[in-house]
């Protein structure tokens, strides 16, 4: 029996790509999808790559609770921070699952977050978001009823650091994070920053030093420590579309090989089906993870400076965004975490 769900948000880049991995999914199927633009159109009017599937012939609807709730079990939240709290408030009091793809319940300290972004008027909702990174938090993300996505630069630089931290390879007072992205990760709303003309040719770095990932990497990287650390958090915009790419810089805190920081990365992610550890020597390229689950890791001990670096490559909108909600519901649903997200990349 498949799962009913909806897609509140689904003009953004983060719902294109929900409906491109979504359409053939072969246990959850988008019974609502909204957009208070563009409600009274076919789904296929706004994405002509739908056309020819049962999904193209869906009618945007306006974003109303009680009809989301009348018609799905789970309701995937692609709307900007902020809009995203109360919706998923009204959605829960109605029973209905949610996955949260904004920073509105990513953050566990309240006041953490109004710093960063703004007044949180859901605070009742806080405490039973679950943060949705599998690798970290799948048997809570199955019991869950509110599920926080993560960011897509926390996502490859929390990947990136969790086994160093974890065996206390790492010293955490200098961790430096340099990250590259797509212009995707900015959004599809038009910004003089983000227009082809701008990002064409051109490199860039953008929202230093407070970027508001920050803190999101800030609270996980801690808990997975075990002690408050604080990070530099330096992104940059390429001129592509899709993918992330952080060099992640670290100060080695014990003498050990790269032998053995081979051997931990490759036995933390072992049992995880999306995140590669490349062979020494290999590094990762955006073009091998473009529209996949997968996450390429590469490490680099650097005996003459003491440091361990640390490559991830995953894509943005993918495994940073649509398709690790899609991974969060499966859990939701009782589902595997790989079903419908078995995607090879998206070459050249």
């Amino acid at each position: 029996m498949s799962s009913r769900a909806g897609l509140v948000g689904v003009t953004g880049y983060t719902g294109m790509e929900l409906s491109r991995l979504i359409v053939n999914h072969p246990r959850i199927k988008l019974t609502k999808v909204t957009s208070r633009a563009d409600a009274g159109k076919e789904l296929q009017e706004l994405y002509p790559f739908l056309r020819g599937y049962e999904l193209g012939r869906l009618v945007i609807s306006q974003p109303e609770p009680d009809d989301l709730a009348a018609g799905c079990d789970l309701v995937f939240l692609a709307v900007p921070h902020g809009a995203a709290m109360e919706m998923a408030g009204e959605l829960r009091q109605r029973g209905v699952k949610v996955v949260d793809l904004s920073a509105d319940f990513r953050l566990r300290d309240v006041h953490v977050y109004e710093s960063w972004y703004q007044k949180h008027t859901r605070r009742d909702c806080l405490t039973e978001a679950v943060y949705g990174l599998p690798e970290l938090y799948a048997e809570q993300v199955k019991r869950a009823s509110l599920v926080a996505n993560p960011g897509c630069y926390p996502t490859a630089s929390i990947l990136g650091l969790y086994p160093a931290l974890k065996n206390k390879l790492v010293k955490t007072g200098d961790i430096v994070i340099d990250a590259k992205s797509g212009t995707t990760g900015a959004g599809r709303k038009a910004a003089p920053g983000s227009l082809f003309c701008e990002v064409y040719d051109s490199f860039r770095a953008y929202g230093l030093p407070n970027h508001r990932h920050t803190p999101e990497i800030e609270q996980e990287l801690s808990a997975i420590a075990g002690t408050s650390l604080t990070v530099s958090f330096n992104p940059h915009l390429l001129p592509i579309n899709r993918g992330i790419l952080s060099t992640i810089y670290t100060r080695l805190d014990k003498s050990i090989s790269g032998a053995d920081i081979q051997a931990l990365y490759e036995e933390a992610y072992a049992p995880h089906r999306f995140v590669r550890v490349l062979p020494p020597g290999t590094f990762p390229e955006l073009r091998n993870v473009r529209g996949t689950m997968f996450c390429d890791l590469a490490l680099v001990p650097d005996a003459r400076t003491g440091r361990l670096i640390i490559l991830s490559a995953i894509d943005n909108l993918c495994r940073g965004a649509s398709g690790q909600a899609l991974a969060n519901a499966n859990l939701m649903c009782g589902l595997d975490l790989a079903t419908g997200l078995e995607l090879a990349p998206l070459v050249p």
